[in-house]
C-alpha cells in the first residue's frame, strides 16, 4: 500500500505517508509534488468562482490524477494492479467522507487498481470569493482537441446550444483547442486548464485516471454559469463514441486495451450519483454512448464546419512519442482510420500517418502489437460471434440492458474489420 496525501502547502504532513503533494500553489517544498497549479490563476482572470463542493469534487480530482502519476505499477505484485491510499483536504469532509464507498468504486473500475480514500478539513477555495457574475452560457461541453469532443461541441451549437467550452490541455492540442473553439462557438468562453501534476519521484506516466480532471474542470465550470446560479441543473457533455466507451479488451490478454473508462457508463454513473448526493446540479450526459467513431462523423448536425476542421483533430494514443504525429497503428488510431472509411470522406489527417500501409509484413506493421489484437479481435467475432470477444465485460450487473452496447462494440468492430480488409492486414 502507497499512502498519497494532496493538501494545502500550509497544512502540515500527515504521519506515515509516502508521497505528498501540495495543490494549487507553485511549490518548490523539497519532497513534495505539486499538482493544479495554474488552476486558480486562470480562473480568476476569467472571473469564475466555482461553488464549494464543486471545488472539493475539483481537488478530489487533481489528487486522483497526482496519485496515479506517482504511484509506480513495476512494484506491484502483477506489475499492474497498484494499493493506493489517498487523502484529500477539502472544504466540507463530512460531506464526502460519506461518499467514500462510491467513489472507490469508481476508481476501482476506472484505474483497475485498489483504492483507500480519505477527506479530511483544511482545503477548499484557495483565494476569495469576490463578487462576480454568472457565466451567460447555458451548458458545459467538452472540447479535448480530438475527433468526437469536435462533433460534439459542434453538434450542441447546432441544436440552439451556447456551450462553455472547456478544455484540458495538453501539449500537441492547445492550439488546436483554441481553433476548434473559436471556429465553433466564437461567442461562448473557452476555458483551457491543466492538472499540471509534478510527483516528487519518477512518473508513472499513466494515463488510466488522467480524464478524471477533465471531469473534475467540467463539474467546477457548470457551477460557474448563471443557469446553475439560478437553481437549474447544467449539462456537462462528455462527447466520446460508444465502442471506446466500452472498453472491450480485444484479447484476452489484453486489459483495459483501448483507453481510460473516464466515459464508460457505469464509471459516469457512479459518478453521477455521487455528485446528486452531495447536491452539485450537474448531469452529466454523453449522447454518443450507443454510437461509433464512424456514426458520430456521419450524424454530425454541420457536416461542412466538421469537413473544415475534423483532419487537425487528435485521436492517436502514441501523439507526443511521435513528433506530434498520428502512428496510424495503435488502436485510437485504427478506429480514427476505420471511422474515416465509414464516413466516406478522404482522410487528410494533418500530418498523416507515421506507419500509413499496415499492411506490410513487418514488425512495425501488421505485426505490431495493437494492429495484430485488433485482427485477432476481427476473427474472434467473424468466427465465433460478438460474445465471443466481449465475454463477461459487458453485462446487466453494471449496465442494465446490455444489448445496444453489444451493438455499438460489434458494429465498432465492423469498421475496423472495413480498414483491415482495406489495408490488407486480414
Amino acid at each position: 500500500m502507497t499512502s498519497v496525501a494532496c493538501l494545502p502547502q500550509d497544512l502540515p504532513d500527515i504521519p506515515d505517508t509516502d508521497i505528498r503533494f501540495d495543490i494549487y500553489t507553485n511549490s518548490r517544498t523539497p519532497g513534495r509534488g505539486r499538482v493544479g497549479d495554474l488552476v486558480p490563476g486562470r480562473l480568476r482572470r476569467h472571473g469564475l468562482f466555482p461553488s464549494g463542493a464543486a471545488w472539493d469534487f475539483m481537488s478530489f480530482a487533481m489528487a486522483v490524477v497526482a496519485a496515479d502519476e506517482a504511484v509506480s505499477r513495476g512494484r506491484s505484485p502483477d506489475g499492474w494492479t497498484r494499493k493506493i491510499d489517498l487523502t484529500v483536504a477539502v472544504s466540507d469532509p463530512a460531506t464526502w467522507n460519506s461518499e467514500i464507498g462510491r467513489l472507490t468504486q469508481a476508481l476501482r473500475f476506472l484505474s483497475g487498481d485498489m483504492w483507500s480514500v480519505h477527506f479530511i478539513a483544511g482545503g477548499g477555495m484557495p483565494f476569495p470569493r469576490n463578487p462576480r457574475l454568472p457565466r451567460p452560457e447555458d451548458m458545459i461541453c467538452l472540447l479535448s482537441g480530438g475527433m468526437d469532443s469536435l462533433i460534439g461541441a459542434i453538434d450542441a451549437v447546432c441544436e440552439g446550444h451556447h456551450p462553455l467550452l472547456v478544455s484540458q490541455m495538453a501539449k500537441g492540442d492547445t492550439k488546436d483547442q483554441k481553433i476548434f473553439a473559436m471556429n465553433v462557438a466564437p461567442n461562448s468562453l473557452h476555458l483551457q486548464l491543466n492538472h499540471h501534476a509534478r510527483p516528487p519521484c519518477t512518473s508513472e506516466r499513466s494515463q488510466r485516471a488522467r480524464s478524471i480532471a477533465f471531469l473534475g474542470f467540467g463539474v467546477m465550470a457548470a457551477t460557474c454559469l448563471q443557469r446553475h446560479a439560478d437553481g437549474a441543473t447544467v449539462e456537462l457533455r462528455m462527447p466520446e463514441n460508444g465502442f471506446i466507451s466500452q472498453n472491450v479488451p480485444l484479447t484476452p490478454l489484453r486489459t483495459g486495451s483501448l483507453s481510460t473508462r473516464t466515459t464508460h457508463p457505469y464509471f459516469l454513473r457512479l459518478v453521477q450519483q455521487t455528485l446528486d448526493a452531495v447536491g452539485l446540479r450537474v448531469h452529466i450526459r454523453n449522447p454518443y454512448e450507443l454510437q461509433t467513431k464512424g456514426e458520430m462523423l456521419k450524424g454530425c448536425k454541420e457536416q461542412a464546419l466538421l469537413a473544415k476542421l475534423v483532419d487537425a483533430s487528435t485521436s492517436c494514443g502514441r501523439y507526443s512519442r511521435t513528433g506530434f504525429q498520428h502512428c496510424g497503428r495503435c488502436v485510437p488510431c485504427q478506429v480514427r482510420r476505420g471511422a474515416y472509411l465509414a464516413w466516406g470522406q478522404p482522410d487528410h489527417t494533418l500530418k498523416g500517418y507515421k506507419y500509413e500501409d499496415l499492411g506490410l509484413a513487418d514488425a512495425r506493421h501488421a505485426a505490431f502489437d495493437d494492429v495484430r489484437s485488433v485482427a485477432i479481435a476481427i476473427e474472434t467475432v467473424r468466427s465465433h460471434g460478438i460474445d465471443a470477444l466481449i465475454g463477461g465485460s459487458i453485462n446487466g450487473q453494471l449496465l442494465g440492458d446490455p444489448t445496444p452496447y453489444r451493438l455499438v462494440v460489434e458494429n465498432g468492430i465492423a469498421e475496423l474489420e472495413a480498414l483491415h480488409k482495406k489495408l490488407g492486414v486480414i
